[in-house]
């Protein structure tokens, strides 16, 4: 058998293997694509809400009555960063009754030079003080769960080390506690130092906007619950404890402990008009680990509480449907991932013919369209955060470092669903190396 029979042999056998596959690799890819479109629609739609109907900016609590207001404990866990000390000197200038707060800087650092500079400053202030554990074992909530055995306050406001809150910060955080009892937790809206100063900074700016501008605001403003971001946020320090405190190791601490709350009956309340600055990644790796620890973080946080979530008798349908939709951003993640496979796929192993270029392009535009719901939010969020000027570069950072993201975001879920581990990753600063300077 000489080789140009082989070859024939060979390629009818491939063309049958081809043929029987190629309808599995298309169906596959229309049955993602239409799971897809359907939460994408949701997006298209809670950004339409929060155009014309969100009343989270209307909704005021009252002023804080100061005769009556709690001891608060503030805690900035941090490790190798001065520029916790920024956030600290913010924290000292509230206009919250100077004898009513304390100030506790978790410092868990391994560099002695910036444990020397956050000691200086604590000698500096009387409120300030600081804790250290000698390692950092059980990461940020391990540092909490230490922090809170010296904590005083009756509630705990909790900054990382690169927010720098308002001076009306504490006490406009505060008021809500003294008003409904049933409060658990209250979070802050996010805002950003630095969100246009490069691609990267513009498209983590752009992420953490939809979640602030779009999905809160529309899931406080339905069913009045909320999550915790893990900053500019306050909790009630008894229920804390009563429900066991921070769950030591998880990555993302603050989504476990607010499906503890909300699961247990407690309100979590979302304040769009209190925003807090904070800096957002600047370099690609960073911002590539940072949305894949949240990724395995948050699926984590819903593994774990998933199922006593579904069965709480504190919750309500609507709630538990509510709760749920949060996870749907990830959701997108893997089915774009999974169309971009099925759908090579099923374009390798279709049988050889001449291409119809106008349809290829109409049906990839319209399926572009149809399954860009988070795309719209995103300009929906830029325009609601007044940084419309952004949006020529979020388009840019999103057709670029965003599919980097998208592959990162997988391997996040990709290692919670199996059970691998994954490490506690430290931002850079910029902030670390302005305080540098100064100390």
């Amino acid at each position: 058998m000489d080789i140009h029979t082989v070859i024939t042999v060979f390629n009818g056998f491939g063309r049958g293997i081809a043929d029987f596959l190629h309808p599995v690799f298309n169906y596959s890819f229309y049955v993602f694509l239409f799971i897809a479109i359907a939460a994408s629609a949701a997006y298209y739609f809670i950004s339409v809400y929060a155009i014309f109907f969100d009343k989270t900016k209307k909704k005021r609590y009252e002023d804080l009555d100061e005769d009556k207001a709690p001891f608060v404990t503030i805690q900035i866990p941090t490790k190798n960063e001065t520029v916790a000390l920024r956030c600290a000197q913010h924290c000292l200038e509230f206009d919250y009754p100077k004898n009513k707060y304390e100030i506790i800087i978790g410092d868990d650092s391994t560099e002695k030079k910036i444990s020397a500079a956050i000691s200086k400053f604590a000698r500096q202030h009387k409120q300030v003080k600081v804790t250290r554990r000698g390692t950092n074992e059980g990461y940020k909530a391990g540092n909490l769960n230490y922090m809170l055995k010296h904590s005083k306050g009756e509630l705990i406001v909790l900054f990382d080390s690169d927010f720098t809150p308002s001076e009306d910060f504490l006490r406009r955080i505060v008021a809500p506690f003294q008003q409904d009892k049933n409060l658990g937790a209250v979070q802050a809206r996010w805002n950003f130092l630095n969100p246009n100063q490069n691609l990267t900074s513009v498209l983590g700016s752009t992420i953490v906007s939809v979640f602030h501008h779009i999905t809160l605001p529309f899931i406080n403003s339905r069913r009045n619950i909320t999550f915790l971001c893990g900053s500019a946020e306050a909790v009630r320090k008894d229920v804390l404890i009563k429900l066991g405190g921070w769950e030591s190791g998880s990555l993302t601490e603050d989504i476990e402990y607010s499906l503890r709350l909300l699961k247990n009956g407690y309100k979590i309340d979302y304040l769009a008009d209190l925003e807090c600055y904070s800096e957002v990644p600047y370099k690609p790796k960073d911002l590539y680990k940072q949305q894949k620890r949240w990724a395995y973080g948050f699926v984590s946080a819903f593994k774990e509480h998933g199922k006593s979530i579904i069965t709480s008798e504190k919750l309500s349908a609507q709630d538990k449907a509510y709760i749920n939709f949060t996870w749907t951003g990830y959701l997108l993640s893997v089915l774009l991932l999974l169309m971009f496979v099925t759908g090579f796929l099923s374009f390798i192993t279709h049988r050889p013919e001449a291409m119809d270029i106008p349809k290829f392009f109409y049906e990839m535009g319209r399926n572009a369209l149809l399954s860009s719901g988070i795309i719209f939010a995103s300009v929906i969020a830029q325009v609601k955060s007044k940084n419309a000027r952004s949006l020529p570069s979020m388009f840019a950072s999103s057709f670029s470092y965003g599919l980097v993201v998208t592959y990162h975001v997988n391997i996040g879920l990709y290692k919670v669903l199996t059970g691998k581990p994954m490490p506690w990753f430290l931002l850079n600063k910029q902030g670390n190396g302005d305080m540098g300077q100064k100390n």
